[in-house]
């Protein structure tokens, strides 16, 4: 059951990138551009995903446990360090220069789109470099 909902959150969230124009490198790339033809209308997209988080957030903090009953692990660090700003500094480099983010990059990589592949690979692989780093720290 939980598999399904699973299923179904990231259906959601993937025709959610797709219908807001976010899986399209080409606009995600005019939104960035803010010294040259900039489309804002991502900023209302990324005005309103704050906004249902921060609902989604106060009203799960005030719960122990989900609606299909499994324990929330909500975030309690407020510590910003240096390996944070650095992680954002990295995130926004990638996004800045590819138009792509995780969650479209998987929703073009589900369409078998070659600019989704090469994203994800290449996240994979940043993904395993960081792991080889911790484990040596």
């Amino acid at each position: 059951m939980n598999l399904f909902f699973a299923l179904l959150a990231g259906l959601i969230f993937g025709l959610g990138l797709i219908v807001a124009g976010m899986a399209n490198p080409a606009k995600v790339l005019g939104f960035l551009d803010i010294g040259g033809l900039w489309d804002p209308s991502l900023a209302l997209v990324m005005a309103a995903a704050v906004a249902i988080a921060i609902l989604g957030f106060t009203w799960a903090k005030k719960r122990k446990v989900s609606l299909l009953g499994q324990p929330l692990q909500l975030p309690t660090s407020n510590r910003i360090d240096r390996r944070l700003i650095g992680g954002s500094l990295l995130f926004g480099a990638g996004w800045g220069l590819a138009g792509i983010c995780p969650g479209p990059a998987l929703v073009l990589l589900g369409a078998g789109m070659f600019k989704g592949v090469i994203f994800v690979a290449a996240m994979v692989a940043g993904m395993a470099i960081f792991s080889l780093l911790e484990r040596a720290r």
